[in-house]
Protein backbone atom coordinates (compact mmCIF):
# COMPACT_ATOMS: atom_id res chain seq x y z
CA UNK A 1 0.00 0.00 0.00
CA UNK A 2 1.17 3.38 -0.82
CA UNK A 3 1.16 6.56 0.86
CA UNK A 4 -2.29 8.62 1.11
CA UNK A 5 -2.59 11.94 -0.28
CA UNK A 6 -5.23 14.31 0.06
CA UNK A 7 -5.65 16.90 -2.83
CA UNK A 8 -8.41 19.61 -2.10
CA UNK A 9 -9.13 22.06 -5.18
CA UNK A 10 -12.33 23.34 -6.39
CA UNK A 11 -11.48 22.83 -9.92
CA UNK A 12 -12.31 19.76 -11.35
CA UNK A 13 -9.36 19.86 -13.99
CA UNK A 14 -6.82 19.97 -11.39
CA UNK A 15 -8.04 17.41 -9.24
CA UNK A 16 -8.27 15.10 -12.05
CA UNK A 17 -4.41 16.27 -12.96
CA UNK A 18 -3.37 15.84 -9.38
CA UNK A 19 -5.09 12.16 -9.11
CA UNK A 20 -3.35 11.01 -12.06
CA UNK A 21 -0.08 12.38 -11.55
CA UNK A 22 -0.18 10.92 -7.94
CA UNK A 23 -1.44 7.80 -8.74
CA UNK A 24 0.85 7.21 -11.63
CA UNK A 25 3.80 7.93 -8.77
CA UNK A 26 2.30 5.10 -6.87
CA UNK A 27 0.07 7.40 -4.33
CA UNK A 28 -3.25 6.61 -3.31
CA UNK A 29 -5.04 10.22 -3.79
CA UNK A 30 -8.37 11.32 -2.15
CA UNK A 31 -9.51 14.43 -3.22
CA UNK A 32 -11.72 17.19 -2.04
CA UNK A 33 -13.44 19.68 -3.91
CA UNK A 34 -12.58 22.62 -1.12
CA UNK A 35 -12.35 23.10 2.65
CA UNK A 36 -15.04 21.59 3.95
CA UNK A 37 -15.22 18.77 1.97
CA UNK A 38 -10.97 18.16 2.68
CA UNK A 39 -12.16 18.35 6.69
CA UNK A 40 -15.06 15.94 5.92
CA UNK A 41 -12.78 13.49 4.98
CA UNK A 42 -10.31 13.96 7.07
CA UNK A 43 -13.08 12.83 9.84
CA UNK A 44 -12.72 9.46 8.17
CA UNK A 45 -8.77 9.30 6.32
CA UNK A 46 -5.41 9.82 7.56
CA UNK A 47 -3.42 11.16 5.04
CA UNK A 48 0.34 10.95 4.99
CA UNK A 49 0.59 14.57 3.05
CA UNK A 50 -2.45 17.14 2.46
CA UNK A 51 -2.12 19.34 -0.82
CA UNK A 52 -4.50 22.45 -0.91
CA UNK A 53 -5.57 25.49 -2.90
CA UNK A 54 -6.21 28.84 -1.48
CA UNK A 55 -8.94 30.10 -3.26
CA UNK A 56 -12.29 28.26 -2.86
CA UNK A 57 -15.39 28.42 -1.69
CA UNK A 58 -17.20 27.59 1.81
CA UNK A 59 -13.57 27.26 3.07
CA UNK A 60 -10.63 28.74 1.74
CA UNK A 61 -6.78 26.74 1.86
CA UNK A 62 -5.61 29.34 4.96
CA UNK A 63 -8.77 28.75 7.10
CA UNK A 64 -8.26 24.67 5.90
CA UNK A 65 -4.99 24.90 7.20
CA UNK A 66 -6.19 26.26 10.17
CA UNK A 67 -8.53 24.08 11.09
CA UNK A 68 -6.28 20.85 10.28
CA UNK A 69 -3.76 22.39 12.14
CA UNK A 70 -6.22 22.05 15.11
CA UNK A 71 -7.07 18.70 15.10
CA UNK A 72 -5.07 16.16 16.91
CA UNK A 73 -4.90 13.41 14.26
CA UNK A 74 -3.61 15.78 11.66
CA UNK A 75 -1.38 18.34 13.67
CA UNK A 76 2.25 17.07 11.91
CA UNK A 77 0.67 15.82 8.51
CA UNK A 78 2.72 18.08 5.86
CA UNK A 79 0.56 20.86 4.08
CA UNK A 80 2.01 21.77 0.28
CA UNK A 81 -0.06 24.51 -0.64
CA UNK A 82 -0.60 24.49 -4.76
CA UNK A 83 -1.85 27.65 -5.84
CA UNK A 84 -2.07 29.88 -8.98
CA UNK A 85 -0.85 32.53 -6.02
CA UNK A 86 2.73 33.34 -5.22
CA UNK A 87 2.31 36.98 -3.35
CA UNK A 88 4.69 36.48 -0.55
CA UNK A 89 1.80 37.90 1.88
CA UNK A 90 -0.06 35.36 0.95
CA UNK A 91 3.10 32.91 1.10
CA UNK A 92 3.45 34.31 4.97
CA UNK A 93 -0.13 34.25 5.77
CA UNK A 94 0.24 30.36 4.73
CA UNK A 95 3.11 29.82 6.40
CA UNK A 96 1.69 30.65 9.79
CA UNK A 97 -1.55 29.15 9.17
CA UNK A 98 0.65 26.17 9.07
CA UNK A 99 1.63 25.53 5.79
CA UNK A 100 4.89 23.35 4.93
CA UNK A 101 5.35 24.19 1.60
CA UNK A 102 4.17 26.24 -0.90
CA UNK A 103 4.26 25.27 -5.20
CA UNK A 104 2.05 27.98 -8.06
CA UNK A 105 0.43 26.29 -10.91
CA UNK A 106 0.90 24.83 -13.25
CA UNK A 107 2.98 22.14 -11.35
CA UNK A 108 6.02 20.46 -12.70
CA UNK A 109 5.02 16.76 -12.11
CA UNK A 110 8.33 15.49 -11.15
CA UNK A 111 9.03 18.12 -8.50
CA UNK A 112 5.46 18.08 -6.87
CA UNK A 113 6.53 13.90 -6.66
CA UNK A 114 9.86 15.11 -5.38
CA UNK A 115 8.67 17.41 -2.66
CA UNK A 116 5.79 14.90 -1.40
CA UNK A 117 8.33 12.22 -1.02
CA UNK A 118 11.15 14.72 0.58
CA UNK A 119 8.21 15.15 3.23
CA UNK A 120 6.86 12.36 3.75
CA UNK A 121 10.76 9.99 3.84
Amino acid sequence: MGKTILSVDDSATMRAMLEETLSEAGFDVLLAKDGVDGLEVLERETPQLIITDINMPRLDGFGFIEQVRRSSNNRAVPIIVLSTEFDETKKETARNAGATGWIVKPFDPEKLVGAINRLTA
